[in-house]
C-alpha cells in the first residue's frame, strides 16, 4: 500500500513568529533614551553658587572692618597725631587703588540681592527674607561709608603732607565719629552674614541629596 508523501510545510511555527514579534516591544524599551538632564538640579546648584559667593564676599568685608576695630585703629591711638594722620593716609590709598577690594566691596551687595530675588521668584520665601535683610544690612553699610566714612577720609587727604605746622584736629574726628561707624560697620556685615548663613541652611534642607530621589 503506497502512501502519498507529507508536504513539508515552508511556514514557520506559530510560537517563532510570535516570539520574534514579541521581542521587537521588548527591544524597544531596551533602547529608551537617556534621561534628560535635570535643569531644577541644576538651578539649585547655580543658587548655593551664589550663596556660597555672597557669604565669602560678606565675610570678608566683616573681617575688614573688624581688623581696623580690633587692632589698626588702637594700634594708631597711640602714635602721635603726625603718625596718625601719615598711616590713615596710606591706608585709603592703597584701598582706594584697589580694584580687588571694589569687586568685594560691590560684589557682597550685588550677589547678596541678586541671589534674595532668586529665592522670591522660585516661591522660598523664608529664603528670600532672610536675604533681603542681609541686602538691607550691608545697604546701610554702604551708607554709612559714603556718608560719614569717606568725607572724613577726605579731609585727612586734604592735610597734604603732615607736618609741624598742620592742623590736626581732623584726627579727633577720626577717633570719634570715623571709629565708631566702622564699629557699626563691622557689626551690621555680621548681621548681614548672619542671614546668608542662614539661607545656606535653608537651602541645604530644600535641596535634594543625591541618592535620595
Amino acid at each position: 500500500m503506497s502512501h502519498a508523501p507529507m508536504s513539508r510545510s515552508t511556514c514557520p511555527p506559530a510560537d517563532v513568529a510570535g516570539g520574534a514579534s514579541a521581542g521587537r516591544p521588548a527591544a524597544k524599551l531596551r533602547s529608551r533614551k537617556a534621561p534628560a538632564p535635570d535643569t531644577h538640579d541644576s538651578r539649585d546648584r547655580l543658587t548655593g553658587i551664589l550663596l556660597g559667593a555672597a557669604a565669602l564676599t560678606m565675610g570678608l568685608m566683616a573681617g575688614l572692618f573688624f581688623a581696623f576695630d580690633v587692632s589698626v585703629m588702637p594700634g594708631l591711638g597711640k602714635a602721635d597725631d603726625r603718625t596718625y594722620a601719615t598711616a590713615m593716609q596710606n591706608f585709603n590709598s592703597v584701598i582706594d587703588g584697589s580694584g580687588l577690594f571694589a569687586l568685594v566691596f560691590i560684589g557682597a551687595l550685588a550677589v547678596t540681592t541678586w541671589v534674595a530675588v532668586r529665592a522670591f521668584r522660585k516661591g522660598r520665601r523664608t529664603m528670600g527674607w532672610w536675604l533681603l535683610a542681609a541686602a538691607l544690612c550691608y545697604l546701610a553699610v554702604l551708607l554709612l561709608t559714603m556718608g560719614i566714612n569717606i568725607p572724613l577720609n577726605n579731609k585727612l587727604a586734604d592735610l597734604g603732607h603732615p607736618g609741624p605746622s598742620t592742623d590736626y584736629s581732623v584726627i579727633e574726628d577720626f577717633k570719634g565719629t570715623w571709629e565708631t561707624a566702622n564699629i557699626f560697620r563691622t557689626l551690621l556685615c555680621l548681621a548681614a552674614l548672619g542671614g546668608i548663613v542662614r539661607a545656606l541652611v535653608l537651602h541645604g534642607r530644600a535641596t535634594p541629596q543625591p541618592g535620595n530621589g
